[in-house]
């Protein structure tokens, strides 16, 4: 399964076509659909452009994308940068009227089982953020809730966007996280397979890596602004394409 990543916590200034409004992000949708993509991920945006989980934005940005692309698993993010409190987290899914299919929880962030168990209450799926170099795996692993998320998402990670630490380190780095997740027996944790995914210079690479893995993966503007030759990427239906071509390679080799 190829999912895209909309536009994540990036700002317009980022990219000239990101998308932001509801219908933006609606349009673009549609587009990444039929380029090939099978799940989907935004980040709501409040009028200043920041992510937000505020239900008037959460509940016009998901009815929008499903208006454009009826039938496609729809997800959102829960990062602690839209509100640092978790318990207010948690309180803000309570308060979602146009309940997405699932939500992204980052496990590393303090109050993590509060916000998964308040999306549970609504019956959303949880996607649990397993970010390379931070104690996730473990968090998720002590948590009582573990069996019951909706699948793993094992997400190679730099401080910088723009930054990486090469192809191989960043291969190395999810090496190593999809150890972790093994040697704690998180593998067969979730409804859903494992979704592999990097950031920046490590996008492609280790796009291709699950590929090769037969995991689950996603591309977007949130993870790269680049296609895989290092040029401009115009949009997401573009990096969707590209992404299709390459997990075919892949899959060939």
């Amino acid at each position: 399964m190829l999912q895209v990543c909309l536009n994540g916590a990036r700002t317009r200034r980022a990219h000239p076509v990101l998308p932001v409004t509801p219908q933006q992000l609606g349009d673009a949708a549609a587009a990444a659909v039929a380029a090939g993509a099978r799940s989907l991920h935004i980040h709501p945006k409040g009028p200043d452009g920041d992510d937000t989980m505020a239900p008037v934005h959460v509940d016009a940005a998901v009815a929008a994308v499903r208006a454009s692309a009826p039938g496609v698993p729809i997800g959102v993010t829960t990062g602690a940068w839209t509100e640092p409190d978790p318990a207010r987290r948690a309180a803000l899914v309570r308060s979602w009227s146009v309940l997405p299919d699932h939500a992204s929880v980052n496990w590393h962030e303090e109050g993590a089982d509060l916000v998964a168990e308040a999306l549970l209450e609504a019956r959303i799926g949880v996607e649990a953020g397993l970010f390379s170099g931070t104690d996730a795996p473990e968090r998720l692993r002590a948590w009582r809730g573990a069996p019951r998320v909706l699948r793993l998402l094992a997400e190679v990670v730099h401080d910088d966007l723009a930054g990486a630490g090469g192809e191989d380190g960043d291969l190395a780095a999810a090496e190593a996280l999809l150890a972790r997740i093994d040697v704690l027996g998180l593998g067969g944790v979730g409804r859903d397979p494992l979704l592999l995914h990097g950031e920046g210079a490590g996008a492609w690479p280790v796009l291709r890596l699950a590929g090769e893995r037969g995991l689950d993966t996603r591309i977007g503007l949130e993870d790269t602004l680049l296609l895989p030759d290092g040029s401009p990427a115009p949009d997401n239906e573009a990096l969707v394409a590209a992404a299709v071509d390459v997990l075919a390679g892949a899959a060939r080799g």
